[in-house]
């Protein structure tokens, strides 16, 4: 068996060295007026520090931060600020600047992951945040502020059965952890077939579907756990075989073998190194 390729490299930190932070990718709908589980994930990582509620993905920018704001508050964070950038050419703003400068932890709203890498994607600000998660802050992302994690994410692809030449489209993400594909709403809005295709295309990124409720939590680019309502599923087509991409038949339906597949609850653990998991510790 071929040796499987290390998930751990770059991760947007300086040179290629490991991050000290941690990463909260949420599958979207998450609490965020009852007990507030996932949430607060993020609040207790920010002690005493200042969180940045990046709302760059919506065109509801002003209301997701008034209700993101008040949930952080209920959780006991005492800095909150809001980046919310429509046009690229603000992104070197003195006031967007100083919503980030200083940040602790950094929180991605749902929207479009596109709107999120046009603004931001090699600006300043950018910079601001690979150096907030390589010196040990906390960068985190709801529904589209989840995909745009990796280093490459999903833009478009049907929920149905996927052809050989159907509508998957992929794009560069802000690239926090290479070499993985993540998917959101992922049991709701059955995505587990446009999550299939893409490893399909990739086979050396780990494709992981978070349901709605649910999220992955990444410590220092290592291994992550799962947590909330739902589930989080791992798909590794590393070792596939006979895959039928290559032929010419683009309408033909896609044909893939050994494809790995894991299913996470809520404890449960996956080593980005060695991938593979492990239960929840009693």
């Amino acid at each position: 068996m071929a040796r499987k390729k290390d998930l751990l490299s770059g991760n947007g930190a300086p040179n290629g060295a490991p991050p000290k932070g941690t990463l909260v990718m949420i599958g979207g709908s998450e609490d965020r007026s009852g007990k507030m589980r996932i949430l607060a994930e993020v609040a207790r990582r920010i002690p005493s520090g200042k969180l940045c509620i990046a709302t760059v993905a919506s065109t509801l920018g002003a209301e997701l931060w008034e209700e993101y704001r008040e949930a952080f508050k209920k959780l006991g964070v005492k800095t909150i600020s809001h980046l919310d950038m429509v046009q690229r050419h603000g992104t070197g703003d003195a006031a967007d600047l100083k919503a980030i400068r200083g940040a602790a932890g950094v929180f991605f709203s749902g929207g479009d992951q596109l709107r999120i890498t046009n603004e931001i994607g090699g600006t300043e600000i950018a910079d601001e945040i690979y150096r907030i998660y390589a010196q040990g802050g906390v960068i985190a992302g709801t529904s589209a502020g989840a995909s745009v994690m990796g280093e490459t994410m999903m833009v478009a692809g049907r929920p149905g059965s996927f052809r050989i030449g159907g509508d998957l489209r992929m794009a560069p993400g802000l690239g926090f952890i290479q070499n993985v594909i993540i998917d959101q709403h992922f049991a709701e809005r059955g995505r587990i077939t446009r999550l299939l295709a893409a490893v399909a295309h990739h086979p050396k990124f780990l494709g992981i579907g978070i349901d709605e409720n649910t999220a992955v939590i990444l410590e220092k680019g290592q291994s992550f756990q799962a947590i909330g309502q739902g589930a989080v599923y791992v798909l590794d087509a590393h070792d596939s075989s006979d895959c039928n991409l290559s032929e010419e038949n683009v309408e033909g339906a896609l044909s893939i073998f050994n494809v790995q597949f894991h299913v996470l609850s809520d404890g449960d653990r996956f080593d980005l190194k060695t991938r593979t998991p492990s239960k929840k510790r009693s």
